[in-house]
């Protein structure tokens, strides 16, 4: 009986958190990420060299990190629904502001108001998903829902080559037009979450109420059981050694995957495509991230496995590095690029399921705003590594060897220092169809 009302429930709840959570990070991605198609010709128009440019990312992550922490505190008090919302229109208004920008310092400006207006999207998200989903089906809703990274980048670079095609349309040029017509959706969704979200299980009126028994007991079982092993304040949880130490993996990770990402069409450009060939190019990586995303969540949901598969994934990402460096100047960089985007995006189900197996309620809370907040001072790092480099040296190779470093670093971490006890019993999994 209760493997038939899980699999009502969370056949449910997969199809009403799910779609809306993934076109939200999605756009966001998209409003993130544009900046890199922008770049083709906008770094020309206002006067940015590869350093400036790279130190756009390091202003963007500034604001980003500074607020994601009392973010996803203020989330956790006043409900998901109405934070998420008030999130998505912020940044979605500063993303279409970045069109009026007129040089190096207004751009930088910019930047910086993007990312504290995007700030504790993704670990609101998260945290989200801690109220809706348990421990075995953790890894597969994280990694659909994050699906939606590089799936932003594959749609998203022919979509922002494409719109760069309208330069000179109503005296508008290309890029402009891509961070205008970017964040519109961005604002419509945004009021939409108002209207679509739901808090937590409790006011799910499209659950029946034995399904929302289910859950919800469901839910606070495993949350005694996390908590058996420790309860933890916010401040504990923050700077508990695993916490700690999944937040340097997340670094790794972090500054290598964003060092790769904002230059890898200026990377294929460099090869000689075409501004639709870059498009394509860089879609193709991301496709390879979007596979190894699906099939690495699902089998650490199989498996009930997180470390080992950690480890793997920081693995090839770092092998990949090494090759893209290694083959620089021809198309065998490609290849190099798309494993290291497989290892970068494989990483994500396994590794954001292991926070929860320490943490509950608003240590949680606290906990996964401070890794995805420390972890993304890589945002700030990887990018303006790869471009000082690259100015200093005149290729990319040696910024990628540093990249490969990064998660070379995160591999040892997974291998030998978060062996995390697995609390929560695997049980039965029901399906998400």
């Amino acid at each position: 009986m209760d493997s038939a009302i899980e699999k009502a429930a969370m056949r449910k709840v997969y199809l009403r958190i799910l779609p809306l959570t993934v076109v939200m990070y999605f756009l966001c991605y998209i409003d993130r990420i544009n900046v890199s198609f922008a770049a083709l010709t906008m770094n020309k128009d206002i006067g940015l060299d590869a350093w400036t440019y790279g130190l756009s990312s390091s202003a963007f992550y500034l604001g980003y990190v500074v607020f994601e922490i009392p973010s996803n505190l203020v989330m956790d008090k006043v409900g998901a629904r109405l934070w998420l919302a008030r999130i998505m229109i912020t940044w979605g208004l500063a993303s279409a502001v970045t069109a009026a920008v007129v040089g190096p310092t207004s751009f930088l400006a910019i930047r910086f108001l993007l990312g504290v207006g995007e700030a504790g999207l993704f670990p609101g998200t998260i945290l989200l998903f801690t109220y809706w989903f348990p421990d075995a089906h953790r890894a597969r809703i994280i990694g659909s829902f994050t699906l939606a990274l590089p799936v932003s980048v594959a749609l998203g670079a022919p979509i922002s080559t494409a719109i760069l095609g309208l330069d000179g349309m109503l005296g508008v040029k290309g890029w402009q037009w891509i961070y205008i017509m970017e964040a519109i959706p961005t604002v419509l969704i945004g009021f939409f979450v108002l209207y679509a979200m739901n808090d937590r299980p409790e006011k799910a009126k499209w659950l029946t109420d034995q399904e929302r028994a289910w859950l919800t007991t469901t839910l606070e079982r495993e949350r005694h059981a996390v908590e058996a092993g420790g309860k933890f304040s916010v401040l504990r949880g923050m700077t508990n050694a695993k916490v700690l130490l999944l937040s340097v993996n997340y670094l790794g990770i972090v500054t290598a995957s964003l060092g790769l990402l904002l230059f890898v069409p200026q990377i294929i450009k460099s090869l000689g495509a075409t501004t639709m060939g870059t498009g394509y190019a860089t879609s193709l990586a991301y496709i390879c991230g979007a596979a190894s995303m699906i099939g690495f969540s699902w089998l650490s949901d199989k498996l009930g496995d997180r470390r080992w598969l950690l480890f793997l994934t920081c693995l090839i990402s770092t092998a990949g590095l090494v090759i893209a460096g290694a083959t620089m100047g021809t198309w065998w960089s490609l290849a190099g690029m798309c494993i290291a985007t497989a290892g970068f995006y494989g990483t994500k189900g396994p590794f954001w399921a292991m926070p929860t197996m320490l943490l509950t309620g608003a240590a949680a809370a606290g906990g996964i705003a401070f890794i995805n907040a420390f972890g993304n001072i890589g945002g700030a790092l990887g990018p303006a590594i790869v471009g000082w480099l690259k100015d200093t040296t005149g290729s990319y190779s040696g910024g990628l060897y540093g990249l490969a470093a990064f998660t070379g670093v995160s591999a040892v971490i997974a291998l030998v220092a978060l062996n995390i006890p697995r609390r929560v019993g695997m049980g039965a999994v029901a399906p998400a169809e």
